[in-house]
């Protein structure tokens, strides 16, 4: 059985990811890219589907043992683990250097006291599981193939095959290393070179190292924003600049439930956000590699945006469900594509224009397109704002008139008239003030629920959307109107869970809600960090300060965040890690930062 969401690591070369598990399992990992079919599946199922165990030797009616310490090797992606045993201490150094050729998985075991006896226990499973590869040696090198793709494993120590596995039985004495790799390719083609492990560990350090220094923020959560900044940048396809939601797919947000999704694509939103995040840390050239990602994507097309492309702009992500995989603690179905992509969420066109009205004001390099596309998408918005979507949280059921995405159709108007303004853009000005003005006075009008002072998710209910915190964040209200504070308190009573987390909306267990699927959630931890950014820009500094310093608490030792927290089992759940959580953790502790609302 896979362990716990949060006692996975996350190891990456900017290309696709791996989760390695506390017992030096890698239960998860997909070649060459990030939405491409997993090799290690077992995190979605058993250990039939794929794993790559590496660690002390353990007796075969006992469970694989756990590392008693395990950190990232200072400021980057490379992990350390490392096992106290009755024969000595070892470390397992995993890591996957950034890379122009083949993807590379490298784990380095050292031996630190005594002698420990190791195993290495690997079984690839292509295609999620499904397909046995042919395994077999080739030039004193293992290689396993299955139709497209090739899988070269790499190591000094004596191998053996068997039960349809590669096994490795070694000892490790103190100051000995013993490498090992596995290496994909092209399976038509010649082998990949031979890995060299110490030349890439010295490579791959230096590459974090020099990239972690170019961040700006320097304040009092130091510690939690450079690990948030290195996930986002793990997350980021290097070759296109397109960012993914999160490595994995089908973590369920309800354990045992049906709300199992692939986040293995560029959501426009997502990457929107942490675009934002990126800008106001200083990186400048993933926000440039993400805007040309942009351009391409929409390409001459801008009226069939889509709210998520693939990772090098592909537009069909259709969806499927895999049924030889249980799920994850049985949580089924198990989905790979994204019918959501077919949606309409008139909130992602502000979201859009916000990142590029961000990357104007901090001067990233004028392109002349992207103010063209600016203009096209708000022509577009014009003739549609007023239709119903299913807004930001994607919703399976009937499409209705989201406040939040109105909103953001009025961040997406209001941003396009200060270019305009600025001289950098010409469009019809008066025209779209007047647009600007008709849009902030419907959603006051039919938005608002004035008997109890707050917003409401969409025009004509009494239901509460978290998304609603976004309102001052935008600019569309000041924090200090009264329609603003009343629905910051009536998300504080009616969508707070009991250890002060907040949930997204109501859920309806097992009757289909608002999102049109049964069962509930956890809270949401991004509506939890814009609480306390509303909190801070309300003046209530301390209470933001508390409920952040909570938040970061729920993050696993190495800092990562899941989609969610479920308050109830007191654990992380949903897709892992997530851009989606990491990204508000920066800004929040932005603004905690500027308004000098921190602790010690």
């Amino acid at each position: 059985m896979a362990g716990r969401i949060e006692d996975y690591a996350l190891i990456g070369d900017m290309q696709t990811a791996a989760l390695v598990c506390r017992d030096g399992t890698v239960d998860w990992l997909c070649l060459p890219r990030f939405d491409s079919h997993a090799i290690f599946a077992g995190l979605l199922g058993t250990e039939e589907h794929g794993f790559w165990r590496l660690g002390p030797a353990y007796a075969a009616d006992s469970p694989p043992p756990t590392a008693a310490r395990r950190s990232y090797r200072g400021d980057s992606l490379i992990l350390e683990s490392e096992w106290d045993t009755p024969r000595g201490t070892v470390r397992v150094t995993d890591f996957m250097p950034p890379r122009d050729g083949a993807p590379q998985l490298i784990r380095i075991v050292e031996g630190l006291s005594g002698e420990v006896p190791m195993r290495s226990e690997l079984r690839m499973r292509f295609s999620y599981g499904r397909v046995v590869p042919w395994v077999h040696k080739y030039d004193n090198r293992t290689v396993a193939v299955a139709g497209p793709d090739s899988v070269w494993f790499d190591t000094e120590a004596d191998t053996y095959g068997k039960d349809l596995t590669t096994y490795s039985d070694f000892t490790v004495s103190a100051g000995e290393r013993v490498a090992f790799t596995i290496s994909w390719q092209p399976s038509h083609k010649e082998a990949p070179p031979l890995p060299e492990p110490e030349q890439a560990l010295r490579a791959t350090e230096e590459f974090w190292r020099e990239w972690v220094e170019q961040c700006t923020y320097h304040g009092p959560y130091r510690e939690a924003v450079i690990r948030s900044l290195i996930t986002l940048k793990a997350l980021t396809y290097a070759p296109t600049g397109g960012i993914v939601a999160a490595p994995t797919t089908s973590l369920p947000e309800d354990i045992g439930g049906v709300r199992n999704w692939d986040y293995r694509y560029t959501w426009l939103r997502d990457a929107a956000i942490t675009l934002s995040s990126l800008l106001r840390t200083g990186y400048r050239d993933e926000a440039r590699a993400w805007r040309e990602w942009l351009l391409r994507a929409v390409a001459g097309d801008p009226e069939n945006l889509q709210i998520m492309y693939g990772i090098a702009g592909e537009r069909e992500l259709g969806e499927a469900e895999l049924d030889w995989l249980p799920g994850y603690e049985n949580s089924r179905p198990v989905r790979v594509g994204n019918g959501a992509a077919d949606q309409l969420q008139l909130d992602v066109y502000g979201e859009v224009i916000e990142a590029l009205h961000l990357g104007h004001m901090t001067g990233l390099a004028r392109n002349d397109y992207a103010s063209v596309l600016q203009l096209k998408l708000i022509r577009y918005l014009e003739d549609h704002w007023q239709e119903p979507d299913e807004g930001i949280w994607e919703v399976r059921g009937p499409r209705r008139q989201f406040v939040h995405s109105k909103v953001m159709a009025w961040v997406a108007v209001d941003r396009t008239i200060k270019l305009i303004e600025s001289g950098d853009a010409e469009g019809p000005l008066e025209r779209w003030k007047e647009l600007r003005d008709d849009i902030h006075r419907e959603v006051c009008e039919k938005g608002y629920d004035p008997e109890r002072n707050t917003f409401t998710q969409y025009y004509g209910s009494k239901e509460l959307d978290a998304s609603l915190l976004l309102i001052p964040q935008m600019g569309f209200l000041p924090p200090d109107d009264k329609r603003v504070i009343g629905t910051i308190e009536a998300i504080q009573r009616e969508l707070s869970t009991s250890d002060g987390f907040i949930l997204r909306y109501p859920t309806d267990g097992e009757d289909a809600g608002v999102d049109g699927l049964p069962g509930d959630e956890g809270a949401f931890l991004a509506c939890s960090f814009w609480m306390a950014d509303d909190l801070a820009m309300i003046g209530r500094v301390d209470e933001a300060r508390k409920l952040f310093e909570k938040l970061l608490a729920l993050r696993n030792d190495l800092g990562l965040l899941a989609e969610e927290w479920d308050p109830v089992n007191q654990r992380q759940v949903g897709n892992f890690p997530q851009a989606f959580s990491h990204v508000p953790l920066i800004d929040t502790a932005l603004r905690l930062t500027a308004s000098g609302a921190y602790g010690g």
